[in-house]
């Protein structure tokens, strides 16, 4: 038998979740793009750019902040 009565289909997630996922996506992907450069063009070379405190301090903490942001999307449960 069919249920009466409250056929509306409701989505997971509210507006407020899915702008949070995305600036935690955003925020993923600049540390990423922090993180990228620094070799060099010739292999026998070395640069001491791939130790810059952007790449190794910065870049890791922006990644770590938005995978928080995505966690902090799915679990937020917007007021009744």
């Amino acid at each position: 038998m069919a249920e009466q009565g409250n056929n509306e289909k409701a989505f997971a997630f509210g507006k407020e979740n899915y702008i949070i996922c995305i600036i935690g996506i955003l925020c993923i992907l600049g540390g990423f793009i922090l993180m990228a450069g620094g070799g060099s063009d010739d292999p026998n070379m070395f640069s001491k750019e791939i130790f810059s405190t952007q790449r190794i301090t910065v870049a890791p903490i922006v990644v770590l902040l938005g995978f928080a942001l995505e966690i902090i999307g799915i679990m937020y449960r917007p007021k009744a």
